[in-house]
């Protein structure tokens, strides 16, 4: 068996990082991907090595001599590679394909050592490796039978989005057997160049023939294993951080993405909080009817989305303002805050990150579990100079919950103490106590020293909208506001959302429901793993503290590595104390992470 590998592309999407090199030789972690591809074939010992190239070619062929590759290798030059595509390139190779059973691969592709080995180990001939479709493929897919048939080749223009969970994206790795080159592809190969040219795909040559009788090829489906294409930076950038060689390293360039975890393939993320029963189908189903419009118009003005939001939360327009997520208002009204302001630590950090140091009183409950009340608070600021006090309710990452009887004593002292509240009811929704919030007209006309935040995003499921909201009586300051941020800070979609929001209040509250009861699930199984101590919440998510022979950064870094987990340690948050904190998700994403924990820690 052989392995020939198609370089001789330009790679300008990659912009500067290929002006002088080619594609193949872009470095991931240190290292080009043709060494890394190289070294991985040299471990399955096959007979040679047939590398097309040609943009840079003679660059690449002095490169490719200096890596001390043991197996014979074999150039092909492409001399017209900026005239023609990959179809001309394999051509170039066509009599090789007919010596030996043929590995093929793309130089653009990084992958694990068990992506090869499934393919070469699997007895079937001829094989085309895929993935499941996820969002951050592009390119050719294909339509599979349950028998691993390739039913169709679905090239870009031919893509169906409504039909994405048929399809499986082709790896862009083949194992083609001597016979079937001799007797179907090669034979195709000429036809199809004679017809339509050379600026065309080597796999559009396989879509011809998945419609014979007898197409030999099937399909090879991938089980986790990670491989990627490397298009652009930002696949670059991706890559660097899912095939680091060092765990811990890994590890901080996962966390220092903050979000966008849809791009690594089969990542189970509960680190970011959402509400996972949260929004219906039906109302996914309206802002698509809608996309358009919505991508293609202008969105509304601040006066019309406060008047949006002034509908939805039932209060006046003049006592709420719109942000684009809750972290632009947190950050707008710290900045129009003075003198000492208080903090429950640890808290979400957003508020005492926008606030200076020095000027920050902090207030750190004296027991394991994190636990305070509104007496603790009041206690603890009676004697201290503050002018503003923050809370979130329920607390974040402990789940601590203040009930709203007590939680309006607070709002009474603090009047009566003429200081400045906030309450943070981002997570309220999915506490115990029903119609908790604090976001009620006469609550905030009767105190205007009073001011909600609410995330739309982690209440309601929808992060992407980027949607947070800040109600008060203190309509002076709600005005100031309004005139600090942009007048179009909420995009179409946002705003399209908070229009149709009411007529799912219903479903919303189904939703509430699932959560609650999934979160009093997952807080028993998780009880029952040895080594872990839940900490009760009223969130979405739950606090565990480990025991003090487990890591939190290790457990975290073998969720990661092993098992493609990702969730949040609080080392940092608690002074090296042994807690993590765990979103709550859906029950089959919850076992999942059950399993593992019960994997590692038993």
């Amino acid at each position: 068996m052989q392995a020939i590998i198609l370089a001789a592309g330009m790679g300008k999407r990659l912009k500067e990082l290929t002006q002088n090199n080619t594609k193949c030789m872009v470095k991931v972690n240190g290292v080009t991907l043709i060494d890394r591809m190289l070294h991985q074939i040299e471990k399955q010992h096959l007979s040679r090595i047939v590398i097309v190239v040609g943009y840079e070619g003679d660059k690449l062929i002095d490169y490719i001599g200096t890596l001390d590759i043991q197996t014979p290798i074999v150039f092909i030059k492409n001399p017209i590679y900026d005239k023609t595509n990959n179809i001309y390139s394999l051509a170039l190779a066509k009599d090789w394909l007919c010596k030996d059973d043929t590995i093929l691969f793309e130089s653009d592709l990084i992958f694990e050592d068990s992506a090869l080995e499934a393919l070469i180990s699997d007895t079937r001939d001829t094989l085309a490796l895929v993935d499941k479709y996820e969002s951050w493929m592009d390119g050719t897919c294909v339509k599979l039978s349950e028998n691993d048939d390739i039913e169709a080749f679905v090239p870009g223009k031919k893509f169906k989005f409504n039909e994405i969970k048929d399809y499986y994206k082709t790896v862009n790795i083949y194992k083609f057997s001597k016979h079937f080159c001799e007797t179907h592809y090669v034979p195709f190969l000429d036809a199809y160049q004679k017809a339509l040219g050379e600026n065309e795909y080597y796999e559009q040559v396989l879509r011809v023939i998945t419609m014979l009788d007898d197409p030999e090829i099937k399909a090879k489906r991938l089980e986790g294993q990670k491989w990627y294409e490397i298009d652009d930076i930002q696949d670059l950038d991706i890559a660097e951080s899912i095939f680091s060689p060092n765990d811990d390293e890994k590890v901080k360039l996962m966390q220092s993405r903050y979000g966008g975890y849809w791009r690594y393939p089969k990542l189970l993320d509960f680190c970011y909080l959402v509400n996972p029963y949260y929004p219906p189908d039906k109302m996914k189903d309206e802002l698509r009817a809608n996309f358009d419009t919505l991508l293609t118009e202008y969105p509304s003005g601040m006066r019309v989305n406060s008047l949006l939001a002034a509908k939805n939360f039932n209060v006046h327009q003049e006592n709420i303002l719109v942000g684009n997520g809750a972290a632009e208002l947190i950050k707008a009204l710290m900045e129009n805050f003075s003198g000492n302001v208080g903090f429950v630590r640890p808290t979400f950090d957003e508020y005492p990150n926008r606030y200076e140091k020095e000027n920050s009183v902090n207030y750190i409950p004296e027991n394991d579990d994190y636990i305070y009340t509104a007496d603790s608070l009041i206690e603890f600021f009676g004697d201290k100079d503050i002018q503003s006090l923050v809370v979130v309710n329920p607390d974040n990452p402990s789940g601590n919950y203040i009930c709203k009887s007590n939680l309006l004593r607070l709002v009474k002292w603090a009047c009566e103490k003429g200081i400045k509240l906030v309450i943070d009811e981002s997570f309220v929704d999915f506490a115990d106590e029903e119609n908790s919030t604090l976001i009620d007209q006469d609550i905030l006309s009767s105190n205007p020293h009073l001011y909600v935040m609410k995330s739309i995003s982690k209440s309601y499921g929808v992060p992407g909208l980027r949607l947070g909201i800040l109600a008060s009586g203190d309509a002076e300051m709600i005005a100031k506001l309004k005139k600090d941020v942009a007048i179009w800070n909420i995009n179409s979609f946002g705003e399209f959302y908070m229009q149709i929001e009411e007529k799912y209040k219903k479903d919303y509250a189904a939703a509430l429901v699932q959560i609650r009861a999934e979160r009093k699930r997952f807080e028993q199984k998780l009880s029952e793993i040895k080594g872990i101590r839940v900490i009760p919440s009223q969130a979405n998510y739950v606090m565990v503290e480990l025991n003090a022979d487990i890591s939190p950064k290790e457990l975290l870094k073998t969720l990661l590595v092993k098992h493609n987990i990702l969730i949040k340690e609080l080392t940092t948050k608690t002074n090296g104390r042994n807690y993590l904190r765990l979103a709550v998700r859906n029950t089959e994403n919850n076992d999942v992470l059950i399993e593992a924990l019960k994997e590692e820690l038993y």
